[in-house]
């Protein structure tokens, strides 16, 4: 018995046969029984992250790779999302899959190994937001000097809300909206991004008033427990809204991704609502020294233009001064008018007597004899004027008269008329070829039309066949069933109908078939220059 047990078991020996399911689930037993709960400090190396939500990704150091999975449920649940390069401690459970014959690492929870992976995490994803210009300065809008909403993205629960609130209150009271989120752990940065996202939702003039500023708070911490404020999707809503934002995470040397997309950094949540709005019992101070300030001014102002007017007075002269000269001027014209007066009419008076002693009676006769004189020679030389004025227009007249004479206009109405029967008879003639043309087309398309008739067909052997109706009769059942029948061929038609109906007459030849008749001739000679009867006068 020794013997045959120390030797190998062959082809027929006794030795167990597994299936392969049976071999992977003891592998898988074994595997899962060994490392039931381990974690694994690696480098993150390949990621995948299909539409199930589910996570793939490879662990690796120098030497080897392993396989990671985390599902959906485990996901969101993690503080830190692997990315390719990190190094991280994974915590999970070994197991297998069958279906490819690998085993894996289920991961429940990654944490980054150490402060210097999170920073050069964060340093990397710093870089590549810089690259695509979010940090750009001319992105960065100015805050609104007195907004009438502020929009506050923090825990409601925690110091940092009262802190806001209060110096809020102690300078300038306003309307607050408070957007609470968590400000740590995985569910931190997803709610930030949608608190951002919202408050840039609301439409202005709603039943919610629309934040002029936004304010995301946060107090001081490591870097793990700010690590949701340097997510990408926090840095990416912050860019994209379109309200202004204050960063005021952590204290003065935290540092977060956030702050350097947001508008303004704020070194604490305090100094955020410091940054918000100004002190209010110094705008009122401001305002009340503006305003005597005004009223400092316009006074001045007044006496200043008073004492202008006074001093312009001064240099005035008084109104009796600027009419005094013209009042002595007036006195003293209305002194010397009488006497003016008195001498103008005296000239006037002796220019007239000048003018009347020049208009003597033989002055008038004498110029009244020159114009009779004038008047008698122009009546004189009239009547020889006229007569030759009427002999010029009458030779012109018989001019006009001799070029009117009838034999002219005889011939040009004989060359007028030579010219209109040459046209008439290159029209007749025109519209003669044209007759004879549309004629000849007319026969050929009869010729074509009896060429491709049926008694063509005829002519070459075949025939019709009708019934005692008269009816083409086309299949052989329809002609059995006929009570008679006439058949045509191309000289008749052969058997009569019953019933006391006629057959159809033999098809005869065509009247303009050019093989029964032919037609004479059409004498092409040229058209007499006179017009036929059967055409008419074309006048």
């Amino acid at each position: 018995m020794d013997m045959f047990e120390d030797e190998p078991a062959g082809p027929g020996g006794n030795a167990h046969e597994f299936t392969v399911s049976e071999l992977s689930g003891a592998v898988k037993r074994t595997i899962e029984g060994e490392f039931g709960h381990i974690r694994v400090r690696a480098e993150v190396g390949r990621v995948a992250r299909p539409r199930s939500g589910h996570l793939y990704f490879d662990l690796k150091d120098d030497r080897s790779v392993l396989a990671a999975v985390s599902w959906k449920g485990q996901v969101a649940r993690m503080q830190v999302q692997p990315e390719e390069g990190m190094e991280v401690i994974a915590t999970g459970r070994m197991t297998t899959f069958p279906g490819q014959s690998k085993y894996q690492l289920i991961v429940e929870n990654v944490e980054p190994a150490g402060a210097g992976a999170l920073m050069a995490l964060l340093e990397k994803r710093k870089k590549m937001l810089q690259a695509e210009g979010l940090f750009a300065p001319e992105l960065k809008r100015p805050l609104p000097y007195l907004p009438r909403v502020i929009g506050v993205v923090t825990s409601p629960s925690g110091a940092v809300i009262r802190d806001i609130l209060h110096r809020l209150r102690d300078r300038f009271p306003t309307h607050v909206l408070i957007w609470p989120v968590a400000v740590q752990g995985q569910q931190c940065a997803p709610q930030v991004a949608k608190a951002i996202e919202g408050f840039n939702r609301i439409a202005p003039g709603g039943k919610v008033p629309r934040p002029d500023l936004l304010i995301v708070a946060r107090g001081g911490g490591s870097i793990e427990d700010l690590w949701g404020f340097n997510e990408e999707i926090v840095a990416r809503a912050a860019a994209a809204s379109d309200i202004p934002l204050v960063s005021a995470v952590g204290h003065e040397t935290d540092t977060t991704l956030i702050d350097f997309v947001s508008d303004r950094r704020a070194p604490t949540p305090t100094a955020a609502a410091e940054l918000a709005v100004p002190v209010r019992s110094e705008l009122l101070a401001w305002a009340a020294d503006m305003q005597a300030r005004l009223i400092r001014g316009q006074a001045y102002a007044l006496t200043s233009r008073r004492q202008r007017l006074t001093d312009l007075a001064r240099a005035l002269p008084r109104p009796a001064t600027l009419t005094e000269g013209a009042r002595q001027r007036l006195d003293t014209w209305s002194d010397r008018l009488p006497n003016a007066l008195i001498r103008g009419v005296g000239r006037r008076r002796v220019a007239l007597s000048e003018a009347g002693g020049s208009l003597r009676p033989a002055t008038l006769r004498a110029r009244i004899g020159q114009e009779r004189g004038r008047l008698s020679d122009r009546a004189d030389r009239l009547p020889t004027a006229l007569i030759r004025n009427t002999t010029q227009h009458r030779r012109a007249l018989e001019n006009w008269g001799g070029r009117l004479q009838p034999a002219p206009l005889r011939r040009e109405l004989d060359r007028r008329a030579e010219a209109f029967e040459r046209l008439s008879t290159r029209f007749a003639e025109v519209a003669e070829r044209g007759l004879t043309a549309r004629r000849d087309r007319l026969e050929a398309l009869d010729r074509l039309r009896e060429t491709l008739g049926y008694r063509q067909t005829l002519a070459r052997g075949y025939a019709v066949v009708r019934d005692g109706e008269g009816r083409v009769m086309t299949r052989r059942a329809e002609a059995e069933k006929a009570d008679a029948l006439a058949i045509e061929f191309a000289d008749g038609v052969l058997g009569a109908p019953s019933m006391g109906t006629t057959a159809p007459e033999p098809a005869a030849a065509p009247k303009d078939n050019p093989k029964a008749a032919p037609k004479p001739k059409k004498s092409k000679a040229k058209a007499p220059k006179d017009t036929p009867p059967e055409q008419g006068s074309l006048f």
